[in-house]
């Protein structure tokens, strides 16, 4: 298993993450004076430079990690080192026993297995939801027959949206269940909770960037949300009373499908995410926040977020069979290394942006993943289909 690693300075704070990308929580960790030590599936460069040490983890985004492979190299990245914890990215929803397996080795700097277990369970959030009086879509196990158009298939514990698709009336896989269909954008709470109390960080909208077969695969996401104050104050509320009923602990994320004045609860992911990338306070002080709150304490002060930011992901249009050495610009993120390949639809990079408010800051990562993709074309890379 390759292992990277680089001098480290006296009396480092090492924290282990383990992630499908670490890339976001290693930038976060360094931000906030930890070390990272991490373990994903990209070894890429950018990670590269963050990580004290990183091992690259065998599986993908579609079949999850090898659990014995993220094992050994979570074994490897700490010996000889004293960690703070273990901090998880996604990856995790529909595997929690992993998490128990985490905890027996190294404190977990998350939610517990049976908490990221209760929230993922689609019967469990449904009547939460129902007991706090919040509008949360219909779910079932059963086939909707006659009206499979309003009807989703998702995968319990799933991420980034691939796992979402269009209902037929097909038997439901192991782990899938319908979400009735509602309308509206999705926008997201971020919230940091010590187990008992909660506090709102801020919202974020998202939107999908389709592909074959995967119509609401994730595409970007920016901060803040355009939202009215009296929607705000009311989304809000909705989530905290969720992350506190659920005694969820860290870094969470609450979705919302919003419709004018109206709006769903769509899911909770109970670990930090992709708006990693678009809530940077100016002390760099939220992943510390997150590891104290996994600890008990939520911070004194609010942490301060002030200009816009937006970030996406920008896709591979075609099959590269080699990259070649890039001069990477600066605002872009999860660089692939000379020599990969990277598969039609396959994450290329991150795009990043940010601006005084959130219009030009929308703008400017349009003008940003377009000259990715303009570069893209002129390098003419080889089209090759990979094996």
């Amino acid at each position: 298993m390759p292992l990277h690693s680089r001098a480290h300075s006296s009396d480092p704070e090492f924290v282990l993450i383990a992630a499908p990308s670490g890339r976001a929580l290693a930038q976060a960790a360094r931000a906030a004076g930890y070390v990272p030590l991490v373990a994903d599936f990209f070894d890429d460069l950018d990670t590269r430079e963050l990580a004290e040490a990183n091992c690259i983890v065998g599986g993908d985004l579609t079949y999850g990690f090898d659990v014995a492979s993220l094992m050994t190299a979570l074994v490897t990245l700490s010996e000889d080192r004293p960690v703070a914890g273990l901090i998880y990215g996604a990856g995790f929803e529909d595997r929690p026993e992993l998490l128990d397996a985490f905890a027996e080795r190294w404190p977990l700097l998350g939610n517990s297995a049976s908490s990221v277990a209760k929230v993922k369970d689609p019967a469990g959030l449904s009547e939460l939801c129902a007991r706090l009086g919040i509008k949360h879509p219909e779910v079932s196990f059963e086939t909707p027959i006659g009206e499979a158009h309003n009807w989703l298939i998702k995968q319990a514990g799933g991420s980034g949206g691939i796992h979402v698709s269009i209902s037929s009336n097909a038997t439901l896989a192991s782990g899938e269940y319908y979400q009735r269909r509602v309308a509206g954008s999705p926008v997201s709470c971020l919230v940091l909770a010590d187990g008992t109390s909660a506090i709102a960080l801020g919202f974020s909208e998202q939107w999908a960037s389709p592909a074959p077969g995967q119509p609401w695969r994730f595409g970007g996401c920016a901060r803040p949300a355009s939202l009215g104050p009296q929607l705000s104050t009311t989304l809000e509320c909705a989530a905290l009373a969720l992350i506190e009923a659920a005694h969820l602990t860290g870094l969470n994320s609450v979705d919302f499908l919003v419709d004018g004045a109206d709006f769903h609860l769509i899911e909770i992911n109970p670990r930090p995410g992709a708006t990693l990338d678009i809530f940077h306070d100016r002390d760099a002080r939220l992943l510390r926040a997150h590891i104290e709150a996994c600890q008990g304490t939520l911070p004194r002060e609010a942490l301060r977020f002030e200009a816009a930011e937006a970030t996406a992901f920008v896709y591979a249009p075609f099959s590269i069979a080699e990259m070649p050495v890039w001069d990477w610009p600066a605002w872009t993120a999860d660089r692939q290394k000379p020599g990969s390949s990277v598969a039609i639809d396959e994450p290329l990079c991150t795009v990043l942006a940010s601006a005084p408010d959130l219009a030009t800051a929308r703008r400017l990562l349009d003008e940003r993943i377009a000259e990715i993709l303009s570069l893209v074309s002129k390098t003419n890379l080889k089209k090759e289909a990979l094996a």
